[in-house]
């Protein structure tokens, strides 16, 4: 990273829409320079088991498939570098990132900071992250071998990490506050498993400690009867929340915080475009993510020229 020259593009995250943005940019010949405040691959690089991903038949996993992406983009130049960014503005066309490393200037700005899992809002979860409470089952799983896990959630990733963890761990609890999940069909269909235990119409009002989750207290919001399920981890899949924070009040957000840009992947400011999990749309996947990343660089591209 260097905070004294002028980067064509300056891709903020490195999810799959930075990496494939910092593809095209790349191949366009733009001086790309791609800032990632973790690790390469995003919500990607954590997932265990992909098997919708176009060209890749049978299953591959996550961290693989962003290494590769990482690779593929800097085989066109890119330059990648670690630091997060705190603020962004403008002076006239150019942008200015402030980050802990420096303020960085750029022609233009793609913004892909992807999504964080959104918590349950209980006193003591915080807390107790990393001491039973976890947001990534691929990642934290193999910790839970044999003992007893409970997953809240009802979407597509709750349904993959019960499936997940029910080949790692004694008993799996599904909590979901309705009777039907919103998974899909195609993971729905791996949940008839023996130790896979429903919990429906349900919300955990407790997380119960000893220094470490030992189990939680559920309600029913139907007949408001509370049960206690002990247990070794609970395990959170209940959506995302944008990392936009850091643009707010500067780039336009929805009231959910995601970035309002369109299909086109146009912020509000000229020469600024989102990408991926962070923008407003119907789906969020790794190839709608990926899709979005090819567009913004072509509207980089159009913007530059």
């Amino acid at each position: 990273m260097n905070d004294k020259k002028m980067y064509d593009v300056v891709i903020v995250g490195a999810g799959p829409a930075g990496l494939t943005a910092a593809l095209y940019c790349g191949r366009a010949g733009f001086d790309t320079l791609v800032l990632e405040k973790l690790s390469p691959g995003g919500q990607m690089a954590t997932t265990n088991e992909i098997e919708n991903y176009p060209g890749f038949p049978g299953v591959t996993d996550g961290f693989s498939l962003a290494m590769n992406m990482k690779a593929q983009a800097e085989q066109f130049g890119v330059q990648q570098d670690y630091a997060e960014v705190l603020a962004l503005r403008t002076e006239g066309d150019i942008k200015l990132l402030e980050t802990k490393k420096g303020t960085l200037r750029a022609r233009s700005v793609i913004l892909a900071p992807g999504a964080a899992p959104r918590l349950l809002g209980l006193p003591n979860e915080s807390a107790l992250r990393g001491k039973g409470v976890s947001y990534c089952a691929t990642c934290d799983g193999a910790f839970y071998r044999k003992k007893t896990v409970a997953v809240v959630g009802g979407g597509d990733t709750a349904a993959a990490d019960a499936v997940f963890l029910s080949s790692l761990c004694e008993k799996v609890y599904l909590i979901h506050r309705r009777d039907k999940l919103r998974a899909s069909k195609s993971y729905t269909a791996k949940l008839d498993k023996p130790n896979i235990e429903m919990v429906w119409n349900s919300v955990v009002e407790e997380i119960l400690e000893n220094g470490r989750v030992c189990g939680i207290r559920v309600r029913n919001v139907q007949t408001n009867e509370e049960r206690q399920i002990d247990l070794n981890g609970l395990f959170v899949a209940v959506g995302n929340v944008p990392a936009t924070d850091f643009v707010r009040g500067a780039v336009e957000l929805d009231a959910a915080g995601y970035f309002t840009a369109g299909e086109d992947t146009k912020t509000n400011i000229p020469g600024v475009f989102a990408a991926g999990d962070c923008r407003r749309k119907p789906l969020r996947q790794i190839v709608t993510a990926a899709a979005d990343g090819a567009v913004a660089a072509y509207a980089v591209e159009e913007y530059l020229s």
